[in-house]
């Protein structure tokens, strides 16, 4: 049987109104989303691009496939500029990914309907590089956690001023044991402790969102000792500040300084990093300029990690909207790459009929 000449049957695309455009825009994301299953790539990531493509098309204004070199560096340079380097160098890996898309399945098909040759403006001179905020870090070990905050708990005692040195290593030692940013510490009010929900009761963290969406809350389990940390807080050094404990609305961590109805402002990120500063130069110097409010999240990304949490509660205890955010924090106790190790010896002396020496 010979070959017979087989013609496309579909219309030509034809993209003459708003309307059309933005319908073909859907199916675009629709198709991306499908052929990103296909290639089996997680739920989690495939929102996550879709997410960043969404809202590099909501800055520009116009069709993706409009975009040149030039507005993707004033993207970057200057909407994006204050962002972490690590946020946006996964934001230029879904660009990129959405951008070969477009050229490998629609650019006849985009030039023929509009004029425009689909391009990606991602290039060697403007895509994101991880700066030092992307660099592994390392957080101390537990022994060295232990012996800062056993060290601090005992010199507060004796502290110049005892209500503001508990706040702060109260404050910090929650950040070693549940991960809350230093911005959210400072935000907590006494209602965001829910003492009552769920098994260990709840914190509810205001944490940071994405541009323009405003604030992200979310709820974390009082674990791994937190719960007795907060209540050996709110029943006892809380109350040095101000009567206030059972307003709602008062701060969970107040400062010294006063509104003019006398209640307690909320303490400053500032005061948090200086007590953590101190503390750590009295018992931990060798880690002195190193360990901060951050450094301590990771600590407790770690030891979440290590102790038995899977990697997605972690991800979700820290607030992290990328799993690979998250794959950072805990790598240093991951041991794949060990347990492989150690299998292939286990393959290796089978097969010589022996031990290892």
């Amino acid at each position: 049987m010979g070959l017979a000449a087989v013609r496309d049957l579909r219309p030509q695309l034809r993209l003459e109104t708003p309307d059309e455009v933005a319908a073909f825009e859907q199916d675009l994301l629709a198709e991306f989303v499908l052929a990103r299953a296909s290639a089996g790539i997680t739920d989690g990531t495939i929102r996550a691009d879709v997410a960043a493509v969404v809202g590099l098309r909501d800055w520009f204004g116009r069709p993706l496939w409009e975009m040149a070199a030039r507005d993707l560096d004033r993207f970057f340079g200057a909407d994006q500029r204050a962002m972490a380097a690590g946020t946006k160098v996964r934001k230029a890996a879904a660009f990129a990914v959405f951008f070969e898309f477009l050229e490998l399945r629609h650019k006849p098909a985009i030039h023929a309907a509009t004029g425009f040759v689909v391009e990606s403006p991602l290039d060697e001179v403007n895509r994101p590089r991880g700066g030092t905020s992307s660099r592994l870090r390392i957080p101390p070990g537990e022994r060295e956690i232990g012996k800062l905050f056993t060290g601090w708990r005992t010199d507060m005692l004796s502290a110049r001023k005892y209500a503001p040195a508990a706040r702060n290593y109260t404050a910090m030692r929650l950040a070693s044991l549940i991960g809350p940013r230093v911005s959210e510490l400072c935000l907590l009010t006494m209602r965001d402790v829910c003492w009552d929900l769920g098994r260990f009761g709840k914190i509810l963290l205001h944490g940071k969102g994405s541009r323009g969406r405003g604030k992200k809350d979310r709820l974390v389990p009082l674990i791994n000792g937190s719960r007795d940390l907060l209540e050996w807080w709110a029943g006892g050094p809380r109350w040095e500040f101000d009567d206030r404990v059972n307003d709602p609305a008062a701060p969970l961590f107040p400062s010294e300084r006063r509104h003019g109805d006398g209640s307690s402002r909320p303490v400053t990120d500032d005061a948090l990093r200086l007590g953590l500063a101190d503390a750590v130069a009295a018992h931990l110097p060798g880690q002195a300029g190193r360990l901060t409010p951050h450094l301590l999240r990771h600590y407790a990304a770690s030891e979440l990690y290590r102790n038995g949490m899977d990697v997605f509660a972690v991800q979700e205890v820290l607030g992290h909207e990328w799993i690979n955010t998250t794959m950072i924090y805990v790598h240093v106790h991951r041991s794949h790459v060990e347990d492989a190790w150690a299998q292939a010896g286990r393959r290796a002396a089978g097969r010589f009929g022996g031990e290892r020496p």
